[in-house]
């Protein structure tokens, strides 16, 4: 089974986030943005596995505890929960980030968050949903600050995630590709290879359960696997034509054999090549502090220590060289030029309602 979605449908939804955004009567859908941290629940893009209405759990904290301490310099930031975690398990703390760096630090408990297994129930989504998940939770916490006139700092977005929530972070730079100021890969997933989606012998430990079979409602189609190779060199040079200038911090263990660094490695090379603005840190015997950095495997270290050690100068206000994107983000451009050609089609990433809906248009 694809996970893509019929064009009518992919409009069905597009214009079902408009109307939710917008209209009175649909309130109770789209929470109001919280007076103090807190948790909501959210409306999500349906999944093709399980048709019907879907939620998800988003965390707000902000830079004070509270909404009133939201000030024009107050910028946003995603920090994304590892693979069968929940809440921010194996990311930065969102409390500790929001205080830093002057940020709404959001959270939330994306697609099929939690206990995983390959043996049962569908396949996993490995970023694609996912992150349409995590941009909708962001795009909720930007058109709430809008709704109320609240200024803030639309120049400042940025993201970080450990492990699965690494590969969500490298996939919201690609699925809204003018939207972040920078990024923060920590020991993330770069592809959906064969050997991770379909759990092959004497690979990594992860399995996605994917099948080979095209009749199997777990086929993977090689249009699915291809929107999920973060250097897939065509889609790159659509983000650059698209306007991409995110600063990209990719920290990466030498001898992570989970999430395989030589994806990371071909990924760092593929962006490199393309001319992205990618910083990489593979963490050898010689970077270990014993605080931020412990280990040259998987597990890294303190993974919000790793942020402030790698991107303070980039996150923090007042550093020389902070970071402002320019030009509009994508919630605001209202558009569906977010397009990634595969072998039989494109994946449209739809902002025209300015919350983000996404779809496959076969050819």
């Amino acid at each position: 089974m694809d996970d893509s979605l019929p064009t009518l449908f992919g409009f069905g939804l597009t214009l079902a986030c408009l109307l939710a955004l917008n209209a009175p009567s649909d309130a109770e859908a789209w929470p109001p943005l919280p007076q103090v941290d807190t948790h909501v629940m959210m409306p999500a893009q349906e999944w093709p596995y399980q048709p019907g209405s879907r939620t998800v759990k988003l965390y707000i904290t902000y830079p004070g505890g509270a909404l009133d301490t939201v000030d024009p310099e107050t910028g946003l930031m995603l920090t994304l929960h590892n693979w069968g975690g929940t809440g921010w398990t194996g990311t930065a703390d969102p409390e500790q980030l929001a205080k830093r760096y002057n940020v709404v630090a959001v959270c939330l408990d994306y697609l099929q968050s939690g206990p995983y297994d390959a043996t049962a129930g569908p396949p996993y989504d490995f970023g694609y949903l996912q992150a349409l998940d995590a941009l909708r939770a962001l795009y909720f916490v930007w058109h709430g600050l809008d709704e109320i006139d609240k200024p803030f700092a639309k120049d400042r977005v940025f993201a970080t995630g450990g492990s699965g929530g690494g590969n969500v972070t490298l996939m919201v730079n690609k699925l809204a590709p003018r939207t972040f100021t920078c990024v923060i890969d920590k020991c993330g997933m770069a592809k959906l290879s064969d050997d991770i989606a379909f759990g092959l012998p004497n690979g990594t430990r992860l399995n996605a359960g994917y099948s080979r079979d095209p009749q199997s409602d777990r086929y993977l189609t090689k249009d699915a696997q291809a929107l999920r190779f973060v250097g897939h060199p065509g889609h790159l040079a659509t983000m650059r034509q698209l306007g991409n200038t995110a600063k990209l911090i990719v920290v990466h263990g030498a001898t992570d054999d989970i999430c395989p660094v030589a994806d990371a490695r071909e990924m760092v090379a593929d962006m490199q090549a393309a001319g992205f603005d990618v910083e990489p840190h593979f963490i050898t015997q010689a970077d270990l502090d014993g605080k931020a950095l412990k280990s040259t495997g998987h597990p890294l270290g303190d993974r919000t220590l790793i942020v402030f050690r790698f991107a303070d100068k980039y996150l923090l206000p007042d550093s020389p060289d902070a970071l402002r994107r320019e030009g509009p983000a994508d919630f605001e451009r209202k558009d569906s030029e977010v397009r990634y050609s595969t072998a039989n089609g494109v994946y449209v990433i739809d902002y025209v309602s300015g919350c983000p809906v996404g779809r496959f248009e076969q050819e």
